[in-house]
């Protein structure tokens, strides 16, 4: 039971970034005595969505991931390639197990507190005011992982393409997979000429995790993606007999709308709502570790918490290839093949996670020239 109603932080949102802010929050001996409280109106009790990543060596989640590859697979319809990622490996985190491992750790701690409501609106005056459903909560700094209405109304002056999809964990009567291996792409089974792939994720010989995903800028019914999923593992992975354990869906904004322009001087938006879902790939996971860690420099030197939290040359990288993905869809499928084809895995990694060098930017640009990747640069220009 919470007594306060005055909080030094309010984290609003308990999904991937407001509790990895929590947890690093936790870790700061600098944050010791201030109080802080994580609202948001579901328990985070049911398993709602995978996260997948790649890092090299020992990682600090590497507790709670639940399989982890050293190869991966991409089959276009013209292309089967095998990538050996050594130094890195791809590692699978389920949500549940990060709910409840976060859970765990800050509930150690006097200065957290878990509140369960909806958060209606913020007032940013002198001291900030959080509406919620049953109470008001005053506090100094706002973490705000809720979307901004603007950007549901302004999407014609934006490039939106959304990652959506549907998969099942499935389990097998007999050994079928190979579990030291996983397909990042496959895109001999696709919905017309869009940018739809298969995604597999083998857990064990008899276990894995089937979806079928879009990068598109409308959604299908779920009865689409059941229909997909039922033909890759029929037709392509040659499975009749199979029991589905669990489904998850999601849809992911994959855009250039200016999230990190809504964060002030007491209010931070984090997470989707900040802008730190990578525009060209919908990954997050090590994007919000990076970003959690510069907040926390940020607030132990006195600094806005948003400062310094994105580099420009890889916004405007993700709008070129958003604008050809947008313009063109039905590019999709070169446009990955050729990225995997003719790229080091390191150099790729590299770039992905906004750490390569120039002369890198410039091998990925190469190994993607095209008409249309001229055009969306000039139109990007302007």
């Amino acid at each position: 039971m919470v007594n306060s109603k005055s909080f030094d932080y309010i984290i609003i949102g308990n999904g991937l970034a407001g509790l990895q802010l929590a947890l690093a929050l936790s870790k700061e001996s600098a944050f010791a005595n201030k109080q802080i409280a994580l609202i948001d109106k579901s328990s985070k009790s049911i398993n709602d969505k995978t996260w997948s990543y790649w890092e090299k060596g020992i990682g600090k989640w590497d507790a709670i991931v639940k399989k982890s590859w050293d190869r991966a697979l991409f089959f276009s319809s013209k292309k089967h390639l095998t990538l050996e990622l050594k130094p890195y490996k791809y590692k699978t985190i389920q949500a549940l197990d990060f709910y409840n491992n976060a859970k765990s750790i800050l509930l150690e701690n006097n200065n957290f507190h878990f509140i369960e409501d909806e958060v209606l609106t913020i007032e940013d005056q002198n001291k900030i005011v959080v509406h919620t459903n049953s109470n008001n909560y005053t506090t100094n700094h706002v973490f705000d992982s809720r979307i901004t209405e603007d950007y549901f109304s302004s999407l014609n002056n934006y490039i939106n393409i959304i990652q959506h999809f549907k998969g099942c964990v499935i389990r097998t009567n007999t050994p079928i997979f190979n579990s030291n291996e996983f397909t990042m792409m496959d895109y001999r089974v696709k919905d017309g000429e869009q940018t739809t792939f298969t995604y597999v994720l083998p857990f064990s010989e008899t276990e894995a995790l089937i979806e079928f995903t879009y990068f598109t800028t409308t959604v299908v019914e779920e009865e689409t993606y059941d229909g997909f999923i039922k033909k890759y593992i029929s037709e392509t992975l040659k499975i009749d007999d199979y029991k589905i354990l669990e489904t998850e869906s999601g849809s992911i904004p994959m855009t250039n709308f200016p999230f990190n322009n809504y964060s002030t001087k007491n209010i931070t938006k984090i997470g989707t709502a900040g802008g730190w879902v990578k525009g060209s790939t919908g990954y997050s996971f090590k994007h919000t570790e990076k970003k959690v860690l510069k907040i926390i420099e940020n607030l132990k030197q006195n600094k806005k918490p948003s400062k310094g939290l994105f580099k420009k040359r890889y916004k405007f990288y993700d709008t070129i290839f958003l604008k050809v993905l947008h313009d063109d869809n039905e590019k999709g499928e070169w446009i990955f093949e050729q990225f995997y084809a003719k790229n080091s895995i390191d150099t790729m990694f590299r770039f992905l996670d906004e750490e390569s060098s120039l002369l890198e930017e410039l091998k990925i640009m190469k190994s993607l020239f095209s008409r249309a990747f001229i055009q969306a640069f000039f139109k990007t220009l302007k």
